[in-house]
């Protein structure tokens, strides 16, 4: 039997907020209607939901706005970082990290301080291998799959949350049939002039 995976309507939350914040209600509501959600008026932050609602909003999006999958989670994860600290979570954020190796060896600290306020929260697990020249092999471990675009996002959005400059690459794929997911990541802090520029230029959202 297949396992049924629960996800917060937090998460569901913040896709909507994504796209109505760039792209308006009318194309929100076009979305849910290719997902088949359309007689869902608002997802519940502390209500689980299959995994499929998540699924089929993505997929819906992908083909209301002329993007693949991968772009979208990739936005998303990029996205979350700043919702999650404007949904009343920066001080969980704040207490996780002040760089970003930092951030990613507690990473697994700050979803076991989560499961306090959802109990039924699955999380993956992330272990980071550092190296001298500001460099990481980070580990992606979840019972999900699919979801390693998103952790890319990540990346990038905490690089921004921490003005340091992220490169990503994906060495290994479980979609790609190794047995992990595994990531490149190199990093530097920015520069004041190019802090105000990244920070300009975008916003984590999908355009």
């Amino acid at each position: 039997m297949q396992r049924v995976f629960l996800m917060y309507g937090l998460v569901n939350r913040a896709i909507q907020q994504m796209v109505t914040s760039h792209h308006g209600d009318d194309v929100w509501r076009r979305i849910k209607e290719k997902a088949d959600l359309e007689d869902l008026d608002f997802f519940s932050t502390f209500q689980a939901y299959p995994d499929d609602v998540t699924h089929r909003l993505v997929a819906a999006a992908s083909e209301e706005l002329g993007l693949s999958g991968d772009q979208i989670m990739q936005a998303f994860g990029e996205y979350w970082i700043t919702y999650t600290a404007s949904e009343g979570y920066e001080q969980l954020l704040e207490s996780t990290g002040e760089t970003l190796p930092e951030f990613l060896d507690h990473l697994d600290n700050l979803h076991a301080r989560a499961g306090l306020s959802f109990p039924q929260l699955q999380p993956p697990s992330f272990r980071c291998e550092h190296a001298a020249d500001q460099s990481m092999d980070l580990e992606y471990r979840s019972k999900r799959y699919g979801l390693a675009p998103m952790v890319i996002g990540l990346l990038h959005g905490l690089g921004k949350r921490f003005r340091t400059s992220v490169t990503v690459v994906q060495t290994a794929s479980r979609d790609r049939g190794d047995a992990r997911d595994l990531f490149h990541v190199r990093y530097s802090d920015l520069p004041l002039s190019s802090e105000t520029n990244s920070e300009a230029d975008s916003d984590g959202g999908i355009s």
